[in-house]
């Protein structure tokens, strides 16, 4: 018998949390625990209280989702194992009766919010904001008088949990608007490469000088790394230092990575490494032949050989 595993999400139920989490075939038939917050999901996996977490890591429309890249960065002890993508539309919910001229003041999670202000510029000029929790709890917090609001910013799933009356829909402003999610466990070794993956590191720079951060970036450019993110967070303590949360396409056992990841830890003064995982699209990473993993084998090799005084090759 399959042991029984507890996985957190942003919950309640109806989510893009959850539709992420759907996502994982090994999540299937397991325990799903909603919470509160991408602290309280991450706190779940430390604990032990949960095997792993999902957490929305990084918006197409807003970039990084601060609350995760700040909580990956301060809780060690954390490992990504997997990334998934869930494409993002939103509708416009009220209590059973409302109508879209009743609405003066709209729940919504403030990144959800800030993905629809378009249509709501153009269709509620004179609304107010109530930021929520979620897109859930912006939806149960006008059901239940909680949120003084007269509609919420939701995903469409929630029709299918909730008895609320759809104002609107599709008033995203990009069509094509994704978030990416992240599942995260505790500490454990990378699994295999798949010759699509990527690998995620947190880095703060040694000191605050000209050319710093174009040193960084150099350990993977002369390796033949391309950096899909590159995010500044603030560490905290002093104006002007900030931490980079990076992600780079390749796999820790790929040569040319762990010979980047080398390079970086001499220049870092902290480096957290996050994990090394298969990328959501499956794309398989190219690069030139020259950063082949071979290539790198044989120039190590070559320079045992120079140390050891062995002969030239002809």
């Amino acid at each position: 018998m399959t042991e029984r595993r507890t996985y957190s999400y942003l919950g309640p139920a109806g989510t893009f949390t959850e539709a992420a989490l759907d996502q994982v075939p090994e999540a299937r038939g397991h325990e799903w625990k909603p919470v509160h917050n991408v602290g309280e999901a991450l706190a779940d996996v430390l604990s032990g209280v949960s095997d792993a977490a999902m957490i929305a890591i990084e918006n197409s429309i807003e970039g990084g989702v601060s609350t995760t890249l700040d909580a990956l960065a301060t809780n060690p002890g954390l490992r990504i194992i997997g990334e998934y993508l869930v494409k993002v539309n939103f509708v416009l919910v009220g209590a059973p009766g409302t109508k879209l001229e009743d609405v003066q003041v709209i729940a919504a999670h403030p990144v959800a919010y800030a993905q629809c202000h378009g249509w709501l510029g153009a269709h509620l000029p004179r609304h107010a904001h109530v930021p929520a929790a979620s897109n859930v709890a912006s939806a149960l917090g006008i059901l239940d008088g909680t949120l003084p609001a007269q509609a919420a910013i939701a995903a469409p799933g929630i029709v299918q949990h909730q008895d609320v009356e759809v104002l609107a829909e599709q008033i995203g402003d990009n069509d094509n608007a994704v978030t990416r999610f992240v599942l995260v466990s505790r500490t454990t070794a990378a699994g295999a490469p798949t010759g699509a993956d990527k690998t995620s590191l947190i880095v703060e720079l040694p000191d605050d000088r000209p050319g710093a951060l174009l040193e960084m970036l150099e350990q993977f450019s002369t390796r033949g790394i391309n950096l899909s993110l590159i995010e500044s967070r603030p560490i905290g303590d002093e104006l002007g230092r900030y931490r980079f949360v990076l992600d780079a396409d390749g796999h820790i056992q790929d040569e040319r990575m762990a010979d980047a990841l080398l390079g970086i830890r001499r220049f870092s003064p902290r480096v957290v490494f996050l994990g090394s995982y298969p990328r959501a699209d499956r794309r398989i990473v190219q690069y030139p032949d020259r950063y082949a993993d071979e290539i790198f084998v044989e120039a190590r090799d070559w320079l045992r050989g120079l140390i050891a005084g062995e002969p030239d090759e002809a």
